[in-house]
C-alpha cells in the first residue's frame, strides 16, 4: 500500500479527491505502482484514510479518465499496463472536450476528465453526508421487495411529502401533503410548472442572469422570454414594471435565496414590489428556492408572504443531500398542484418511491441538521478564501454572499472573448462558466460564475493571472 499523506485543512490545501489523483499519479509515474497492479477497493481506501467512499469513487473516476488506471467489473481498479491501446496516457497527453452546448447540457454530468470544476453547479463529492446516505441505503435494503413492486403514488412517497410540509410550516408557510408533489430533480417541476400553466407563444419574464438550465426549458417549450436585470438586492423593479407594462406576461421565475449564478439574495423590499406587480398582473411567481438550507436566516420567502394564491415554490434536495438522487418537489395550491400531478404522470409517470424512501431516510435519521451545519461552516471559509484571492487579483465581484456555491465574478476580458476563455481554460483543464450561458438571449458577457468549493486550485488562479496579462493564447 501506498503512502497517501492528506492535507485536510481546506483553506489551503487541494481537494481530497484532488490530493488522492495526485498521490496515485505521482506512485504510478515512479512505478511504485506497477502496471496491472491491483489498487485497494473503494471500501478499503475510504475505511483506511476514514475518507467517503463518494471520494474514493470520483479519485479513481478521474485516474481511469485520464488512462492511468483501468477498471473492469468483478475485478478492480488496477494499473494500466503499458502500451495498452487508447487506455494509457499521461496527464500531459489528455485532450480536453469540446466546448459545445451538448456537453455543457448533457456530458458535463459525467465527464470526470476535467480537473478543476470551477464552472460547475454541485458540492464536491467528498463533502457528501456519506455516513447519512449509508445508513439510508442499508435501511432500504431491509425493506420488503414487495414494496417496490407498483410505480408508487403519483404525488409521490407521503412521509417524505409530510417531512417537507413541516419544514414549510416552520419556515411560515402553512401547508400540509395535499401541497406537494414529488418530482425527479426541481428541474424537473420546473418543466411540469411551464407545460401545465403555459402555452407556445406565451410571454415569461426571467432573471438576467438567471439558471441556465430553465432557459434551456422555456425556449423547447416556444415561450417568448424578457429577461429582468438582477442586482445584488434583488430585481431591478423599474425594469420589472417597463416589460410588464409592455408585454403582459403569464409568468416570472425567480431565485429567492443564494441565486444561481450571481449568489445575491432577495432583499425584503424586493420581495413585497415582485408580489404586488405580479398580483395586479395577475403573472404566476415560480420561485425556485433550491439553495434555501444554505442560506443564513431571515431571507424572504415569496410563498409565505404570498400564501400560494400566485406562487409556486420549488425546491430539492442536490444542494445538501447530492444531485445524484433526483428528487425535487414543487408546492401550490390544491387545485394547481392536481393538474401538475396529471402532467406529471402524463410525461413520466411516478417518480422513484425508491428515491424518496432514500432522501426521507437521509433526513430522519442521517443527522442532516448537523451535515448541513457543517457544509455552510465549509463554504463560509471557502468564500473568505476566494475572496482573498479575488481581491488579490484586482477583479470585480458582482456580490459578496459569503454562503452558498456561488459567486459571479468579472474577468478583465472583451465580452465577445469570453468563450475564447472557456476553451482556452479546458485545454488547462479548468472549466469555466462564461456569462453568455446564464443570458435569456446569449448576449455575450464577461462575468463568469464560480463555484467557490471547486475554485481553490492555484492552477485556477495561474490561469486567472495569464488572463489579466493577456498572455493566453486563445
Amino acid at each position: 500500500m501506498i503512502e497517501l499523506p492528506l492535507e485536510r485543512d481546506r483553506r489551503s490545501a487541494p481537494t481530497l479527491v484532488e490530493q488522492l489523483v495526485q498521490g496515485f499519479a505521482e506512485a504510478i509515474e515512479a512505478q511504485s505502482l506497477r502496471s496491472g497492479a491491483l489498487l485497494p477497493s473503494v471500501r478499503q481506501l475510504a475505511q483506511t484514510h476514514q475518507l467517503s467512499t463518494f471520494t474514493v469513487m470520483e479519485a479513481y473516476n478521474r485516474l481511469v479518465s485520464m488512462g492511468l488506471v483501468t477498471a473492469r467489473r468483478g475485478s478492480g481498479y488496477r494499473v494500466a499496463t503499458a502500451g495498452a491501446p487508447a487506455t494509457r496516457a499521461s496527464a500531459s497527453d489528455w485532450q480536453p472536450p469540446s466546448l459545445t452546448a451538448t456537453w455543457l447540457l448533457s456530458d458535463v454530468f459525467v465527464d470526470h476528465s476535467v480537473p478543476i470544476k470551477a464552472g460547475c453547479g454541485w458540492l464536491p463529492n467528498e463533502w457528501v453526508n456519506g455516513s447519512g446516505l449509508h445508513h439510508a441505503l442499508r435501511a432500504m435494503s431491509r425493506v420488503p421487495a414487495g414494496r417496490f413492486a407498483d410505480y408508487g403514488h403519483p404525488y409521490g412517497f407521503a412521509p417524505l411529502r409530510e417531512r417537507i410540509a413541516e419544514q414549510l410550516d416552520r419556515r411560515g408557510l402553512p401547508v400540509d401533503v395535499s401541497n406537494v408533489l414529488l418530482t425527479q430533480g426541481a428541474t424537473q417541476a420546473l418543466d411540469l410548472i411551464v407545460r401545465t400553466l403555459l402555452r407556445p407563444g406565451d410571454t415569461v419574464l426571467v432573471e438576467d442572469p438567471g439558471y441556465c438550465n430553465l432557459l434551456q426549458i422555456l425556449k423547447l417549450a416556444g415561450l417568448v422570454v424578457h429577461g429582468v436585470p438582477r442586482t445584488p438586492a434583488g430585481l431591478d423593479t423599474e425594469m420589472l414594471e417597463t416589460l410588464v407594462t409592455a408585454h403582459r406576461p403569464k409568468a416570472i421565475f425567480v431565485n429567492t435565496t443564494l441565486q444561481n449564478p450571481t449568489g445575491a439574495t432577495l432583499s425584503m423590499a424586493s420581495a413585497f414590489r415582485l408580489l404586488q406587480i405580479a398580483e395586479r398582473q395577475r403573472m404566476w411567481v415560480i420561485e425556485d428556492d433550491v439553495s434555501r438550507e444554505l442560506a443564513p436566516p431571515g431571507a424572504p420567502l415569496l410563498a409565505a408572504m404570498e400564501g400560494l394564491q400566485r406562487v409556486l415554490y420549488v425546491s430539492g434536495f442536490s444542494k445538501t443531500v447530492t444531485p445524484g438522487l433526483r428528487c425535487g418537489y414543487v408546492v401550490a395550491e390544491r387545485d394547481v398542484l392536481r393538474e401538475l400531478a396529471r402532467t406529471k404522470m402524463a410525461v413520466g409517470l411516478t417518480s422513484s418511491e425508491a428515491i424518496e424512501r432514500i432522501v426521507d431516510k437521509v433526513l430522519l435519521e442521517g443527522r442532516h441538521a448537523r451535515h448541513v451545519e457543517t457544509v455552510n461552516e465549509r463554504l463560509k471559509a471557502a468564500h473568505a478564501l476566494f475572496e482573498e484571492r479575488i481581491d488579490a487579483a484586482g477583479l470585480e465581484l458582482f456580490h459578496r454572499p459569503r454562503a452558498g456555491l456561488f459567486v459571479w465574478a468579472r474577468l478583465p476580458v472583451e465580452p465577445e472573448r469570453a468563450g475564447e476563455i472557456a476553451t482556452a481554460a479546458l485545454r488547462d483543464g479548468i472549466w469555466l462558466a462564461p456569462g453568455s450561458y446564464f443570458r435569456p438571449d446569449d448576449t455575450p458577457s464577461a462575468w463568469f460564475r464560480f463555484n467557490v468549493p471547486y475554485s481553490a486550485d492555484d492552477a485556477l488562479w495561474r490561469f486567472i493571472d495569464k488572463v489579466r496579462s493577456r498572455e493566453v493564447s486563445l
